[in-house]
């Protein structure tokens, strides 16, 4: 089958088409037709090279984390899926490969595709989208009428976010550009802070929750934003010793976690906060709740623009400049 690989970690690795083995399917496996797939910052990371030690990939590595497909097969021990089901995921780690002809993805990993979405929209959900359910459900444990700071609402985990915590009720606010301000309202944020005119950290206060995704410089200043007990979540790290015990990292590899997150654990502790760091997960169960959010309405996809299958390389220079509003699409069959 065609896949998009890279043979090496670097910022100058372009990546290109290959043929590569079609995938094994295990027992409990569902074997997906991949239509669509979506471009997400991690896969840049990955490429290059930012989560090796974390992720240690073998190469050459099958990119991409999202899928939006048609099942072909299934495993001896498969029970909610069949032939013909039209389904999504963002598959396990280890396990990635979405800018490819087929996958191999657990059963527990995959969700029915919402039926209100095409291939295309299907595909720019579920890594985005259960990175906002981890966060502002799970972790954060979100409640109505409560004060949530998104940062970067444009993006894709952002403008997922602003959705999801407005269903749940909270009070949302929001960085962007210029450009994107009405746009990201219009997505149902009440306050939008325009950072080339704007400093977040001087215009918010007394805030319950902060979903942080940029640098270090917006993780500091965000403590700023927090009330005595709130709750400052990044997904852009650094990670916690919490998250190194989790995923069972070698002790001297937690230890080096220990002393990157040690600062912002300690500055924000002394003010009464606590510090989380959310590396996403694949679920199944979570990404069909959120189908069901998608199915109601309450959440509805946000789709910058699509590549043809033989443009990975290129889709992944356009998300690479930040100027996606949403997610960007690889259409892997036409």
């Amino acid at each position: 089958m065609k896949a998009f690989t890279i043979d090496r970690y670097g910022k100058k690795e372009s990546g290109h088409l290959t043929e590569v083995g079609e995938p094994e399917l295990q027992e409990d496996d569902v074997l997906i037709q991949i239509h669509a797939a979506s471009v997400n910052l991690l896969d840049i990371k990955i490429r290059n090279g930012e989560f090796k030690l974390i992720l240690p990939y073998r190469l050459p590595l099958v990119l991409g984390h999202d899928v939006a497909g048609t099942v072909i097969r299934v495993g001896s021990g498969v029970r909610k899926f069949k032939s013909g089901d039209e389904v999504y995921a963002r598959p396990d780690d280890f396990r990635i490969g979405t800018f490819a002809e087929y996958i191999a993805v657990n059963e527990g990993s995959l969700a029915h595709k919402p039926t209100n979405l095409t291939m295309e929209e299907a595909a720019s959900i579920p890594l985005v989208g259960l990175t906002a359910w981890q966060v502002l459900v799970e972790t954060a444990k979100l409640k109505q009428g409560q004060k949530v700071f998104i940062q970067a609402g444009s993006g894709g985990v952002g403008s997922i976010a602003i959705q999801l915590a407005k269903h749940l009720g909270a009070f949302v606010a929001t960085t962007t550009s210029t450009r994107n301000v009405e746009w990201v309202k219009a997505l149902g944020a009440d306050v939008v802070i325009d950072y080339k005119q704007q400093d977040f950290a001087t215009e918010l206060r007394d805030y319950d929750v902060v979903l942080h995704s940029l640098g270090s410089d917006e993780l500091e200043k965000s403590l700023q934003v927090l009330k005595p007990g709130g709750h400052l979540v990044s997904i852009s790290g650094p990670p916690t010793p919490e998250f190194a015990a989790e995923k069972k990292l070698a002790w001297p590899l937690k230890l080096v976690l220990s002393v990157l997150s040690h600062r912002i654990r300690s500055k924000a502790k002394r003010r009464g906060i606590h510090y989380s760091f959310v590396f996403m997960r694949a679920s199944g169960n979570q990404l069909g709740e959120i189908s069901a959010l998608i199915e109601s309405g309450a959440i509805k996809p946000a789709v910058d623009r699509s590549f043809p299958f033989d443009s990975v390389a290129e889709a992944l220079a356009y998300v690479e400049t930040g100027r996606a509003k949403g997610k960007v699409i690889i259409n892997v069959k036409s």
